[in-house]
């Protein structure tokens, strides 16, 4: 019996990793929203208008999606490892 958590292909991807990808983009959309928000403050310039501090709200977004995704790659991991252990291999 082996206690290592079974291991998919290289080729395949686990549930939740688009959705951890799809997290990382939102975020770093955020990420950079946020930076060009915060940019004028700091230089004496116009604030900009609010919709670019919605878009800023993002990086929560993004955040929560990777999470959901990782969440997801565990669950999954986990029932994997459950099948095999009652399989016996």
């Amino acid at each position: 019996m082996s206690n290592e958590t079974p291991h998919r292909g290289t080729g395949e991807s686990a549930p939740g990793d688009r959705l951890v990808r799809i997290g990382v983009i939102v975020f770093a959309v955020g990420a950079v929203a946020t930076l060009a928000t915060v940019a004028p403050l700091f230089l004496g310039a116009d604030p900009l208008p609010s919709a670019a501090y919605f878009v800023c709200m993002l990086m929560g977004v993004g955040f929560a999606l990777a999470a959901a995704g990782m969440l997801r790659s565990i669950a999954a991991q986990r029932r994997d490892a459950a099948r095999v252990a009652r399989n016996g291999s």
